[in-house]
């Protein structure tokens, strides 16, 4: 605690090789010290997920996960709105998706204004990170760029998080305008069932690339820490989401015959 109080009050210390030392941090400010190590680790994380949002969207593979599978409960939801005289379950479901869909938008400009606010204190957090044993040195520029990062990863989830929100309110629309039940077997109804559910879908979707950039903004932090941590966070993001979306217990429920 006494070498941490000694740090704060002498101020933040880089040397030009990078280790703690007796340079003063303010005239290396202007200095990325971008090495290939960090280029390699954020290529990693990049493209780990690029392909992971690829394979579960574009492949074969992606159609048997969690995601795909609840589209075909989309298509059965509304073709059962149809045949519902009352429909208040079917508002109340859809306001309890646009709620939850808020709920993360929110968290998401919060998260911004946290990670913009952190970059007003540049200096002092990197002070610290160079007494922490794990922390290690590293130029201010560098730690801004990575909390810049961050912000951009916030700000893609809230940027979908609030095209589902938005989505989600025309979903509500459809189910309020929704053909009466004396109709439900016109292919009119059937046809306005399907395109109701395809919207439904691309809501969720949406709604999961913002889930998705906030689970892969956890895998991010590793790189305040090093690029080494950062490929380490990555991968086990990666596997855990592909677990729950190909081996979880919820998913699992899907496979599983009826007991008799």
């Amino acid at each position: 605690m006494a070498e941490l109080n000694d740090a704060l009050k002498r101020g933040p210390l880089l040397p030009a090789n990078g280790r703690a030392g007796t340079m003063p941090f303010k005239g290396n400010r202007a200095m990325l010290n971008f090495s290939i190590l960090d280029g390699l680790a954020l290529a990693w994380f990049v493209g780990a997920w690029l392909a992971y949002s690829a394979a579960i969207e574009k492949t074969a593979k992606g159609n048997d996960g969690l995601n795909a599978l609840m589209n075909n409960y989309r298509d059965e939801w509304m073709e059962r709105l149809l045949a519902r005289e009352m429909r208040m379950v079917d508002a109340q479901v859809t306001a309890a998706l646009q709620n939850g869909t808020a709920f993360f938008a929110s968290a998401s400009l919060i998260a911004i204004g946290g990670t913009l606010t952190l970059l007003r204190s540049t200096d002092q957090i990197i002070t610290l990170m160079t007494v922490l044993p794990f922390g290690g040195a590293q130029t201010a520029a560098l730690w801004e760029a990575k909390m810049l990062g961050l912000a951009v990863i916030f700000a893609y989830a809230f940027f979908k998080f609030a095209w589902s929100y938005r989505l989600y309110n025309y979903v509500a629309i459809m189910v309020g305008a929704a053909p009466p039940i004396a109709e439900k077997d016109t292919p009119a109804a059937r046809a306005y069932a399907h395109r109701t559910s395809r919207i439904c879908a691309d809501a969720g979707r949406h709604f999961n690339r913002g889930q998705r950039a906030l689970f892969f903004a956890l895998g991010y932090l590793g790189w305040f820490l090093g690029p080494i941590p950062l490929a380490i966070t990555t991968s086990a993001v990666v596997v855990v989401m592909w677990r729950r979306q190909f081996a979880s217990d919820s998913r699992k429920a899907f496979s599983s015959a009826p007991k008799g």
